[in-house]
């Protein structure tokens, strides 16, 4: 697979309000990778949270890196949750900010290491891992964050152009054709390799797996059955996203009903034909064993 390196590429997911990092040295600002000081707050109803706790669950921090699991849909303006607040208001003199998760606080100082995700992950990564593979194996960092930029700019923000309602028909089918190019590359990456980079699962897939959580329970939602139809005709890809729904750590993750919770609270789109072509039977997918998965 040809995955254009996309470094130069803005990012469009919102901008951090705190972007501390967990390290071995003074440049972490004091934040060291030790156990039992770090806590993750998350929803799994937010593809930034899912992602989070996979990667968490994958890693075995049960222990060492607690998670406080957040409502689905937020109960504060501006996507804010009132459980975060008092984190928030400890870590920003007068902040009247929304309190938005995922967050990584510190137990320690009652104080906010983090709200950006993928530094989150990263830093989670740095933890010992007790014989479990790294996310960010050595060597395969820009490939793993290629393929998270060709994620969020070539199918999840494609397909959201796709399928916004009264933008002009031909934005919509150029944005498309982008997501369908990007879905095509992968098809034909998965159709001989079982995961997305250096032949194990990374960070890469996680990133991944999530973006086709969205594309089939959301963005769906508001494409013609013919585009999802399109869609849906990546054997390979879809095939990807059934197996690992039956590994724990991604499976046993997923809440369907919040997802569904989270979307109509947020979404202001039509519903359109697509609606009513699911892609993937998520919940019996995530109920299934690894080996029945393969069959």
């Amino acid at each position: 697979m040809s995955i254009t390196p996309l470094a130069a590429v803005p990012s469009r997911r919102a901008t951090p309000v705190f972007r501390g990092r967990i390290g071995r040295d003074a440049r972490s600002g004091g934040h060291y990778a030790v156990p039992h000081r770090y806590r993750l707050h998350l929803s799994t109803a937010c593809p930034e949270g899912l992602r989070l706790a996979i990667g968490h669950s994958l890693l075995g921090l049960d222990t060492s890196c607690p998670v406080t699991l957040l409502p689905a849909v937020p109960d504060c303006p501006g996507g804010g949750h009132a459980a975060l607040r008092p984190l928030y208001e400890a870590s920003a003199h007068h902040y009247t900010g929304p309190a938005l998760a995922p967050v990584l606080s510190d137990d320690w100082s009652g104080r906010i290491v983090s709200t950006h995700a993928p530094d989150i992950l990263r830093d989670l990564d740095r933890f010992r891992h007790d014989g479990r593979p790294c996310l960010y194996p050595t060597g395969q960092e820009s490939v793993i964050e290629a393929v998270e930029r060709m994620c969020a700019e070539d199918i999840e923000e494609a397909a959201q152009r796709a399928g916004r309602a009264g933008a002009d028909p031909a934005e919509r089918a150029a944005a498309l054709d982008a997501l369908l190019d990007a879905l095509d590359r992968l098809d034909r990456r998965l159709s001989g390799e079982e995961y997305l980079v250096d032949d194990r699962l990374t960070a890469a897939d996680i990133e991944l797996w999530v973006s086709l959580v969205q594309l089939d329970t959301v963005h769906r939602c508001h494409l013609d059955a013919s585009a999802v139809h399109r869609i849906a005709g990546h054997r390979a890809l879809w095939a990807y996203a059934r197996r690992l729904a039956a590994h724990p750590a991604f499976g046993r993750r997923l809440d369907l009903d919040g997802i569904a919770r989270r979307h109509h609270g947020r979404c202001q789109g039509l519903e359109a034909a697509g609606a009513a072509v699911q892609i993937l039977d998520w919940a019996a997918h995530a109920t299934e064993t690894p080996d029945a998965s393969r069959r």
